[in-house]
C-alpha cells in the first residue's frame, strides 16, 4: 500500500519536516518548479528518493553523477536531492558546481550509468529544477518522466540500504581537456564570450583563450543575481547585448549561452543574429564535407533547408525532422545514429566522432571556431549570406488552455492531413506530406511550410511559417494554416503575429 504525499503549504510546521512537490513540475522532459513556493528540501528529497527507485526498478546499477548550477539556491537542493538518493542506496558522485554538459560528461568519465543536474537552466532566479539520465548521453523523456511522477507522488519510493557520498573533484578541468584537446587556431579570431553572469562564466572564457582565440568579455563575472539580464540567448536583451559589444569591439561574431552552458547562441560579424537552425545548416554544410551522406537531424520548428539546400543535397546529406525537445531530439539523434540535431532553441546535439551526442553549448562555441578556421577566407556573416535566402515568421503562440490543447491539436492535424489527401493546395501550391510527428508541419511543393504544434511548456499552440520564394508567400501560408486553427473556438488569441 503506498502513501501519497501529503498536503503541505508553505510557512507551516510541515513544510519544514513534509514533502512538497507541485505535480506541475514533471514537464515532458524537465523538470521544473518555483522554489519554494511548488517544491520545498523536503520535496526534493522525496524526488531523490523516487529517481533512486527508478533506478533500482529499471535494473540500473545503483551509481550517479550529481551537479549544479551557479544560484544562490543551487547547492542546498542538491544537497537535499543527494540524501534522497542515498535513502534509495544509490552512491552518490558529486561533481560540485556544474554546467549541464559537464554533469552529462562526467557519466562518460567517471563511468556512471546515471546522472542528476540540479539547474533552472535558463529560466530566472526563484526556479530550480532537475535534468536527469539514465542511458548516456540521453535525458528522461515523457515515458521516463511521468514514471518518475508516479513513484514520487504516489509515495512509492523505497529506502535501501548501500547508499554512499563522495565528492569528485577534476572533473570541471577534464570536461575542459576534452573539448580543446590538442586544437589551436591558425587564424586570428577575436570573440565575444557572453554568459549572462551565468554559471558558463566559469568555463567559456578560458576555453577560448586555450584554442587561442581573443576574448571580448562580456558579464563572465559570476553574479547569481544576474545584474544586467537572465542567460537566455534566445532572448533579445541579450542578443541585442551581443551584438552592440560586437559592433564596440570590432569582434569576429559572439557567441553567448544560457543559465546551465547546454545552449549557445550566434551573433555575426555585422552584428546579426542567426537563429540556431540556421547556424545549424552552416554547420551542416562543413561538417557534411567532412563527413558526406551524414543525416542530420531537426526539430519541426526549424528552417526547411536541411531538406532543401543544394549544398547539402550536393553532399548527400538525408535530412529529419522530429519531435521538439532536447530529451526527443537526442534520442532521435542516438537511434538513427546522425552526425548530429539541430533545434531552433539552440540546444545542438553533435554526436561521435565530433561530440558524444548531449547538448553542450560549448561544444558547439569550439566547432564553430573550427568552422571559421577550416573556412579562413570566409567571416561569419559570408557564411550566412552564403544560404539560400528564406522568409519565416517569429514562434507565434495562440493561447489554448493545458487541459484542450492535445485534443484540439489532434483535431487539427485531421484537418490538415485530409487537406493533403484531398489534393488541396495551401498559399496556392501543391502539398507535398505533411510530417506529423510533433503536430502537423504541411510541406509546400517547393520546400516551404507551416506548422503547428502544442507547446510543452505553456498554455498555447506553436505557430511557425517559412518559405523559400518570398514574404508575400509565408504570408499566405500563414493565412491558410490560421484559417484551419480558427475552426477550434478554444483557440485564443496570439502572443504576437506577422
Amino acid at each position: 500500500m503506498t502513501n501519497p504525499l501529503p498536503e503541505v503549504t508553505p510557512n507551516t510546521w510541515n513544510f519544514l519536516r513534509d514533502a512538497m512537490i507541485a505535480p506541475t513540475g514533471f514537464r515532458e522532459y524537465d523538470a521544473r518548479w518555483k522554489y519554494p513556493d511548488a517544491i520545498n528540501l523536503p520535496g526534493m528529497t522525496a524526488l531523490g528518493l523516487g529517481l533512486g527507485t527508478q533506478m533500482h526498478r529499471r535494473g540500473i546499477d545503483p551509481v550517479i553523477a550529481v551537479g549544479n548550477d551557479y544560484r544562490d539556491y543551487s547547492l542546498s537542493i542538491k544537497q537535499a536531492l543527494i540524501i534522497g538518493l542515498m535513502q534509495a542506496g544509490i552512491q552518490v558522485k558529486d561533481i560540485g558546481p556544474a554546467l549541464s554538459p559537464m554533469a552529462y560528461f562526467a557519466q562518460f568519465h567517471l563511468d556512471v550509468p546515471a546522472v542528476a543536474m540540479v539547474t533552472a537552466s535558463h529560466n530566472p532566479n526563484g526556479w530550480t529544477g532537475v535534468k536527469m539520465g539514465f542511458d548516456r548521453p540521453l535525458t528522461h523523456g515523457p515515458d521516463e518522466m511521468s514514471e518518475l511522477r508516479d513513484i514520487v507522488l504516489n509515495g512509492e519510493g523505497e529506502a535501501r540500504p548501500g547508499g554512499s557520498y563522495e565528492f569528485v573533484d577534476g572533473v570541471r578541468e577534464a570536461y575542459i581537456d576534452d573539448l580543446v584537446g590538442d586544437f589551436k587556431m591558425s587564424r586570428p579570431l577575436k570573440v565575444v564570450c557572453a554568459t549572462g553572469n551565468g554559471t558558463a562564466g566559469a568555463f567559456a572564457p578560458e576555453i577560448f583563450e586555450r584554442i587561442g582565440v581573443e576574448v571580448v568579455p562580456s558579464h563572465n563575472e559570476l553574479d547569481y543575481t544576474f545584474p544586467h539580464y537572465n542567460p537566455n540567448p534566445e532572448a533579445m536583451e541579450m542578443l541585442h547585448d551581443m551584438a552592440d559589444s560586437v559592433k564596440a569591439s570590432g569582434a569576429d561574431l559572439a557567441l553567448g549561452f544560457d543559465g546551465d552552458g547546454d545552449r549557445c547562441g550566434v551573433v555575426d560579424d555585422e552584428g546579426e543574429e542567426i537563429f540556431a537552425d540556421k547556424v545549424g545548416v552552416i554547420m551542416a554544410r562543413d561538417l557534411s564535407k567532412l563527413h558526406p551522406n551524414a543525416t542530420f537531424v531537426a526539430d519541426v520548428k526549424s528552417t526547411g533547408l536541411f531538406a532543401s539546400d543544394p549544398e547539402l543535397q550536393k553532399n548527400g546529406v538525408k535530412a529529419d525532422y522530429w519531435k521538439t525537445g532536447h530529451s526527443h531530439m537526442k534520442r532521435r539523434v542516438k537511434e538513427i545514429g546522425a552526425l548530429a540535431g539541430f533545434e531552433k532553441s539552440g540546444h545542438y546535439f553533435l554526436a561521435e566522432p565530433v561530440g558524444r551526442g548531449y547538448d553542450c553549448g560549448m561544444r558547439v562555441a569550439v566547432e564553430v571556431c573550427k568552422m571559421l578556421d577550416r573556412n579562413p577566407d570566409m567571416s561569419m556573416s559570408d557564411l550566412r549570406k552564403a544560404l539560400p535566402k528564406t522568409w519565416s515568421t517569429p514562434t507565434m503562440s495562440p493561447y489554448c488552455a493545458d487541459t484542450e490543447k492535445y485534443d484540439v491539436l489532434d483535431r487539427l492535424v485531421q484537418k490538415l492531413v485530409a487537406k493533403h489527401e484531398a489534393g488541396d493546395s495551401l498559399a496556392g501550391r501543391a502539398i507535398k506530406e505533411v510530417v506529423t510527428v510533433n503536430g502537423a508541419r504541411v510541406i509546400l511543393d517547393n520546400g516551404s511550410w507551416g506548422l503547428v504544434r502544442a507547446s510543452s511548456n505553456t498554455p498555447n499552440l506553436v505557430v511557425v511559417c517559412e518559405s523559400s520564394d518570398s514574404e508575400d508567400e509565408m504570408r499566405a501560408i500563414f493565412t491558410e494554416i490560421d484559417a484551419v486553427i480558427r475552426t477550434e473556438p478554444l483557440v485564443g488569441d496570439y502572443d504576437q503575429t506577422i
